[in-house]
C-alpha cells in the first residue's frame, strides 16, 4: 500500500517499481489533496467566506470517502453547467472534475478504510518532521549514514516511550559484549 499526493510522475515510478518486482501495489491518493481540489471547486459556486461552502465541501468529501468520486465529478460538472458559469468562473470546478475522473481508481477510500490503511499523510509527515527534521536538520550539523540512523532509532524509541526498556536491554547487551560469560561451567576439572 502506497499513500501519495497523486503526481503523475510519482505514480509512474511506483507502478514501474511494482512491475519490476512483480508485486501488486495498492495506491491511495492523500485525501487532503482531494479536499484542496474540492475547495477550489467550492469557490466557483460560493462567494469567498460563505459558510455554506463548508457544508458543500463536507457533503462531497463524504461521498468521495464512501467511494463515489466519479459520481461527485458528474455532480460538479452538472452543477457548473446549470449555473451557466463562464470558462473562467468554472475553472476550479473543471479542474476538480478532471482530477476526480482521472484519479477515481486511486480514490477508493471506502476500501482503504475498510482495510485499515491510512488515507492522509499528515501524521506521517508530522512524525518525519518530529523524528528527522527537528534533530537532523539543524544548522551546522553534519551526519554520516550510521550516525543519523542511530540518532533516529533512539529518537523513535524515546518517542514511543520505550527508552527505559531499551536502555536496560542495551546495558545488558553491552555488558555481555565486554565481559562474555566464562566457559568454566562447560569443563570438568580432573585434577
Amino acid at each position: 500500500m502506497v499513500l501519495v499526493d497523486g503526481a503523475r510522475h510519482q505514480l509512474d515510478l511506483i507502478q514501474a517499481e511494482a512491475r519490476l518486482r512483480g508485486i501488486d501495489v495498492h495506491i491511495v491518493i492523500d485525501i487532503i489533496h482531494v479536499l484542496e481540489y474540492l475547495w477550489s471547486s467550492a469557490w466557483c459556486f460560493h462567494t469567498m467566506g460563505d459558510k455554506a461552502a463548508e457544508d458543500w465541501v463536507a457533503t462531497h468529501a463524504l461521498a468521495i470517502l464512501h467511494g463515489d468520486a466519479a459520481e461527485v465529478a458528474d455532480a460538479l460538472h452538472t452543477q457548473a453547467d446549470q449555473a451557466e458559469l463562464t470558462a473562467e468562473q468554472r475553472h476550479g470546478a473543471d479542474v476538480c472534475v478532471r482530477y476526480l475522473r482521472t484519479k477515481s481508481e486511486l480514490l477508493r477510500y471506502d476500501q482503504a478504510l475498510q482495510a485499515g490503511w491510512p488515507i492522509a499523510t499528515g501524521i506521517i509527515e508530522g512524525a518525519a518532521r518530529h523524528l528527522i527534521a527537528d534533530r537532523l536538520d539543524i544548522s551546522g550539523a553534519r551526519w554520516d549514514l550510521d550516525g543519523a540512523e542511530a540518532v533516529l532509532k533512539l529518537r523513535a524509541v524515546t518517542a514511543n516511550g520505550d527508552l527505559d526498556t531499551y536502555w536496560k536491554y542495551h546495558v545488558a547487551a553491552e555488558h555481555q559484549r565486554l565481559y562474555p560469560a566464562s566457559d568454566q561451567e562447560r569443563f570438568t576439572f580432573t585434577a
